[in-house]
């Protein structure tokens, strides 16, 4: 099979195709934890993708459900690549939620909240001579 026949696609070159992960290691170790389900079924990285499956993609930075419309063993630039896949209304309504709610951020903090950087450590102790 060479590298344009696009009548059979693995699973790991399709997200990396579809630009959903930078490299294809990472989309094979994303399949391999269980992130990506295929019609509802954890898979292996070579499983075949077909037109119509519907494809949930869990990643640290979002969360979403894609219908694939199109094949690609070939990674193209990013206005290609859209066309390989739709997101599903359900996943639209709830990544619009989650940016509402904050749901992603609460991880998130400020730089300098918590404790102290090494830089002001060292101001600290400056400033109270030596004793900390």
């Amino acid at each position: 099979m060479n590298a344009l026949d696009n009548s059979k696609c693995r699973l790991d070159k399709w997200l990396w195709a579809a630009r959903f992960f930078k490299t294809r290691s990472l989309a094979t170790t994303a399949i391999d934890t269980g992130k990506v389900h295929v019609d509802g079924d954890r898979v292996k990285p070579a499983k075949e993708v077909h037109i119509g499956q519907v494809i949930h993609i869990r990643n640290r930075d979002f969360e979403i459900e894609v219908n694939v419309q199109a094949l690609s063993n070939i990674r193209k630039g990013a206005s290609e690549a859209a066309l390989l896949y739709s997101e599903t209304i359900e996943s639209i309504a709830k990544r619009e939620n989650a940016k509402l709610t904050g749901e992603h951020d609460f991880a998130q903090r400020d730089r300098g909240a918590g404790r102290p950087t090494k830089r002001q450590l060292r101001d600290i102790k400056k400033f109270t001579g030596g004793a900390y």
